[in-house]
């Protein structure tokens, strides 16, 4: 995984600047979303951009080195492959959710072409009303033209006459209702000084309270910032533990071949200091051999230690 992610330094660099964004606010230091939709960026109507494809190619790459990760540390440390068991688990719940939409989309398409039939049938309907009610407004018209002008003379004289009577009524309604008047002026301004001290209450009760709402969205946004920390501080955490692990298993190996090296070496000097000892005791046990065999015959006169036997001078 590692030679096909590090050794393509084409695909490199164009999934560099497809990601540009995101690279930008990890060396600013943004916040990244809490969570991101994967098909929120997806334009269904171009599905064969390049980007599309590095993208799904990197979260492949990420998926395969996670549960990868996560499946040996599980092995290493707790002795089972819980995740993943629940890695397998996820992906089916995945695949049967885009099921469920691809169902609930082609359900969707049904109903929109149901109402759209609907919609041109209403339409039809509202064209056809719509001509009916013009004819009656029309001859609605011609009656109210007629009746018009016979309506204003009548008005105009019941406007009068309705006009005196009731100047007359007011006149007299003003003066039975002079004296409660006074009485009700007084209440009305008695009423206006409570109102606006009631007002004065609720404006310094409301500031107070905004008071303590910006207070408690204060303290909001510091708590969001600093779980926000908390959360960046984590991460690097768990990135650092990652690297650690590896390291201790790097070590780990290099410790292991180191002592397979010592063992064969020890092994190589037993072995070179066995025959050594071997020959050793062989040449000397040759060397005995031949000192007692030379003795022998020396001793017996035998071999090349034999006494010549003097020869007689030969008759003449």
């Amino acid at each position: 995984m590692r030679i096909l992610a590090e050794c393509n330094n084409a695909l490199r660099v164009t999934k560099a600047m497809a990601d540009m964004d995101d690279l930008l606010a990890i060396k600013f230091s943004v916040p990244p979303a809490k969570y991101v939709d994967p098909l929120g960026k997806i334009n269904p109507r171009d599905l064969g951009r390049e980007q599309y494809k590095l993208d799904k190619l990197e979260a492949d790459r990420k998926l395969l080195l996670d549960v990868l990760t996560a499946t040996y540390s599980d092995l290493t440390l707790k002795k089972n492959y819980h995740s993943l068991l629940d890695r397998s688990a996820e992906m089916v719940e995945f695949i049967e959710y885009y099921y469920t939409l691809l169902e609930d989309e082609a359900r969707n398409r049904t109903i929109r072409r149901d109402l759209n039939r609907q919609i041109r049938q209403q339409r039809v309907h509202a064209k056809t009303v719509t001509y009916d009610t013009d004819l009656v407004i029309v001859r609605l018209k011609t009656q109210v033209e007629d009746a018009a002008l016979n309506a204003e003379i009548q008005s105009r004289y019941i406007g009068n006459w309705e006009r005196a009577r009731s100047e007359q009524h007011q006149q007299t309604i003003a003066d039975d209702e002079r004296p409660p008047n006074t009485v009700i002026e007084a209440y009305k301004r008695r009423l206006d000084y409570e109102q606006r001290v009631h007002t004065e209450f609720e404006l310094l009760n409301n500031i107070i309270i905004n008071e303590t709402l910006e207070k408690v969205e204060s303290w909001m946004n510091k708590y969001d910032k600093d779980m926000e920390g908390i959360d960046l501080k984590i991460q690097i955490k768990r990135s650092d533990y990652e690297n650690t692990l590896e390291k201790r298993i790097e070590l780990e190996e290099t410790i292991e071949k180191h002592a397979t090296l010592i063992k064969d070496w020890i092994k190589f000097k037993e072995d070179r200091e066995a025959a050594r000892l071997y020959r050793e005791k062989m040449f000397k046990a040759a060397v005995i051999v031949q000192a007692w065999w030379r003795g022998l015959l020396v001793r017996l006169a035998l071999g090349p230690y034999k006494v010549a036997k003097k020869k007689k001078p030969a008759k003449k």
